[in-house]
């Protein structure tokens, strides 16, 4: 029997996985070694820092949910097993993603991998697979299948499917927070209203399931002996419940501002000020400084742009031509 749950049980109890450990090592390896390619080959655009720690914190959430105390404890106790799933498509597929492994990949790459690495990302299956609605009805379907159908006992008695479900959360997880989240080269670049609006349909996912078990008898949903001092049968489910409800709401809710933020900084973006102030100047200025109708901004286009002689230029022809003859006349 193990002993009682708690924060000292989480990080003294662990159960070596040696699938687990051998997947983590070899992909945290493969991406380090692509971060230093990237580096080696761009010394000056060296692959950032910060997205290697956040991939690499993904992969430590995986080894964390699976074979710390929140591994051991997974099967004895059904609200333990829950904060493992929130961790498992809520936590670690989104640092995984903000990680951008196929873009570095990419970068790392030469031909012929680089051009077949482009070609899957590009490919319809890919394209399906990572389309918002096909990752929001995966989570759904993910989220309540193995919550309140008859999965939930085959899964617990059975290791392989134990297993299963949790590379099922980490894939679907991935899919749905790709396109959300990420910057990878896919096909579909979500505007930021379509990523709010598919987070807050997510969410009522995670309520109904919670308050499902909050409400439910005890059922199939552990095996083994309980550990002392754990909670009944039937408190055990609606902790569960409470789990999925609350934590599984906050840090969806969580994700919904962090897209607001990335809104708001993103210069193309109509909340960032800064940005849509210069592009509404810029509108105007085409708008009554071009002379035949003709934007100002296609005069620079072969440049890049307009630079500060180009507008003066261009403001000192519109000024002349209010200042020329017939200028106080209406047509």
């Amino acid at each position: 029997m193990l002993p009682a749950f708690g924060w000292e049980a989480v990080f003294t109890q662990w159960e070596f996985a040696p699938a687990v450990t051998a997947a983590v090592l070899v992909v945290g390896a493969l991406y380090l070694w692509g971060a230093w390619r990237v580096g080696r080959r761009h010394p000056a655009r060296p692959w950032p820092w910060w997205r290697t720690g956040l991939f690499l914190a993904g992969l430590a959430v995986v080894v964390l949910a699976t074979e710390s105390g929140i591994g051991a404890y997974d099967e004895v106790l059904f609200w333990d097993h829950m904060i493992q799933h929130l961790l498992l498509i809520m936590v670690a597929p989104p640092l995984l993603v903000v990680g951008q492994p196929f873009t570095l990949l990419l970068h790392a790459s030469r031909n012929p991998l680089h051009t077949w690495a482009k070609r899957v990302m590009r490919s319809r299956v890919v394209s399906f697979l990572t389309w918002p609605p096909f990752g929001l009805v995966a989570y759904t379907a993910t989220v309540v299948g193995t919550h309140l159908t008859g999965l939930t006992g085959p899964i617990l008695r059975n290791p392989v499917l134990h297993d299963a479900e949790h590379v099922l959360y980490l894939v679907v997880g991935y899919l749905f927070f790709l396109p959300l989240l990420g910057r990878e080269p896919i096909r579909w670049q979500v505007s930021y209203p379509i990523r709010i609006l598919v987070l807050v349909l997510a969410m009522p996912v995670d309520t109904f399931t919670g308050l499902v078990l909050g409400y439910a008898r005890p059922g199939i949903y552990t095996t083994g002996p309980r550990p002392p001092g754990s909670p009944g049968p039937v408190e055990d489910v609606h902790w569960a419940g409470a789990a999925m409800w609350i934590a599984g709401d906050a840090i969806m809710l969580a994700f919904i501002m962090l897209v607001v933020l990335m809104w708001s900084r993103d210069e193309r973006s109509p909340l960032a000020m800064s940005g849509w102030l210069e592009a509404a100047r810029k509108s105007h200025f085409d708008e009554v400084a071009a002379p035949g109708g003709v934007p100002a901004a296609t005069a620079g286009a072969g440049r890049g742009g307009i630079d500060d002689d180009e507008h003066l230029a261009a403001y000192n022809a519109y000024l002349a031509r209010l200042n020329g003859p017939g200028a106080g006349e209406t047509g």
